[in-house]
């Protein structure tokens, strides 16, 4: 299980967006051949009628519950693609207890009070006692008497022995992979939580019944191993990684007081201190029925999907639904800085604040994006790894580290040897100073939307990025629909817009920079 989808060296960098083209592709690879994709590439608008041919393929439906089913129906192969999205992420967690919504998520895959145990009615007042323990051992460490924590910790140790015991490990992931199930997994963001896998188009009832039952009837078995895991693998991630460390420390500094300024992976110290009681009350609180979406897209007819979701996902009780986060972070005012000396390869991080994904210019701040670092005759990429040889590499995130809220445009680049992060920014400025005030020539902006539309011509179909991003658009923008819109706004764009935008974006007060020093250096 990851805690996001992670492109090197930056295990919390996504930019969820940037694969509305992917998604295109896929849609059009499906209903369109590549000859009839080649001869109409020259004019993105001609490829709409296509476009609303395949949305037409999509349905949805609503429990009386509250829960939301989008389906895609389509017959190429007998698979059939599940994701379940859950509209809640880390940004949603309380004061000093980061690290919840992720820890969630791991504790999801451990089974019910029928999968995963082999007598739950014996293992139930062991998983009871243990949290017991563990309160009664805070409060011994609190007050300062070792002897007595201690003396807990060692019948703790000998209780979690025996709970161990009665536990099917990984039952419910033995299921899925003997039924002919694949890439059983799920990731946490900042926006949200999802669970995904893909099934034999036969097995569409297994997938209802495996997947209402861990979230009607969830035990959170394991607890206190899982937290073991999940501080080694903050430790692998950000304590033992330079690169992880700055980026905690830039958005702790980018984004203060905001929801996004929080590590998703949660703080050291956070989940040591987490309780079950704890992931109750995320999970009580946020996994309501109108808060989950799912997306199902294969080899399925929508009428049997209806019906089973009705059978098994029917079973869950509305509830109220909680509020969502509110962001009442200040507007930034002056440049921020933050610089980690580390035995490390220098970076150069540099960040300005954005609005939301539904801002009206988002499709501008992605052309931004595409301009500065979208391939090799991106203008960053260009500029500083050919020409001047400054970086080893250089990138730009539309969003970063989610876009349900204000977030960040992020520039960051590895120095190259011999030269220094000084250099760097200077070039970097350089070109973001061209950006706003050369008014941008229509070739390149046509080469960009060209690039756009040739890599619809070469992605291969997906069945789970269907099944990721109907969900994901329709918890974000309103609609899964707005899905097909992104075509048109992307085209839309004028080198009058870039410019605009670029001006109101790249300003020193709007600025936060980050670098990674060599200690010494």
């Amino acid at each position: 299980m990851r805690f996001f989808p992670q492109p090197l060296l930056f295990p919390r960098l996504r930019a969820w967006r940037s694969a509305i083209i992917v998604v295109l592709a896929i849609l059009l690879t499906w209903v369109l051949p590549t000859d009839a994709l080649a001869q109409n590439s020259d004019n993105g608008t001609n490829l709409q009628p296509y476009i609303d041919r395949v949305a037409r393929q999509i349905s949805e439906f609503r429990l009386s519950n509250g829960m939301k089913f989008i389906v895609m129906e389509r017959h190429q192969s007998p698979t059939v693609s599940f994701m379940t999205y859950v509209d809640v992420g880390s940004a949603y967690e309380l004061p000093g207890k980061t690290g919840a919504a992720h820890f969630l998520e791991h504790l999801a895959f451990k089974g019910t009070t029928r999968i995963g145990s082999q007598n739950y009615q014996a293992e139930k007042p062991l998983l009871d006692r243990l949290d017991a323990l563990f309160t009664q051992i805070q409060a011994a460490q609190a007050a300062g008497n070792a002897e007595q924590a201690a003396k807990l910790q060692q019948e703790f140790d000998q209780l979690k022995a025996e709970a161990a015991t009665y536990v099917k490990q990984n039952e419910y992931g033995q299921i899925v992979e003997q039924s002919g199930g694949v890439g059983l997994n799920a990731t946490t963001s900042a926006d949200a939580t999802r669970y995904f896998y893909s099934f034999p188009a036969n097995k569409l009832e297994l997938w209802m019944s495996l997947e209402s039952e861990r979230f009607l009837e969830p035990v959170f078995r394991e607890f206190y191993e899982e937290k073991d895991v999940i501080l080694e693998e903050r430790r692998m991630r950000t304590d033992n990684s330079p690169i992880g460390k700055l980026v905690e420390a830039f958005l702790e500094t980018a984004l203060p007081s905001h929801p996004y300024g929080r590590p998703v992976i949660g703080y050291e110290t956070d989940i040591r201190n987490l309780t079950t009681a704890d992931i109750d009350q995320l999970f009580d609180t946020y996994y309501t029925p109108d808060r989950i979406i799912m997306g199902i897209v294969g080899d399925v007819y929508p009428a049997q999907v209806k019906q089973f979701a009705e059978a098994y996902f029917g079973r869950f009780q509305s509830r109220t639904r909680a509020a969502d986060v509110t962001v009442n972070a200040p507007a930034q005012t002056e440049p921020r800085e933050v610089v980690v000396n580390l035995p490390s390869e220098p970076w150069y991080m540099e960040g300005y604040q954005r609005p939301a994904v539904t801002d009206p210019d988002d499709a501008v701040y992605q052309m931004i994006s595409s301009l500065l670092t979208g391939g090799r005759t991106a203008r960053l990429y260009r500029s500083l790894v050919e020409q001047q040889q400054l970086a080893l590499n250089v990138s730009v995130a539309p969003t970063f580290p989610g876009d349900r809220y204000s977030n960040l445009v992020l520039l960051y680049a590895q120095t190259a040897p011999g030269h220094t992060i000084d250099e760097v920014a200077a070039a970097v400025d350089a070109e973001l100073t061209r950006l706003k005030t050369e008014p941008i020539p229509f070739e390149e902006l046509d080469r960009i939307k060209t690039q756009a539309r040739a890599g619809l011509m070469r992605i291969l179909a997906s069945n789970q990025g269907m099944a990721s991003l109907l969900p994901e658009y329709e918890a974000k923008t309103g609609s899964w629909r707005n899905l097909f819109e992104e075509l048109k706004a992307i085209e839309a764009v004028t080198a009058e817009d870039v410019q605009r935008v670029a001006n109101e974006l790249f300003q020193p007060q709007n600025q936060t920079i980050g670098k990674l020093m060599a200690v010494g250096g």
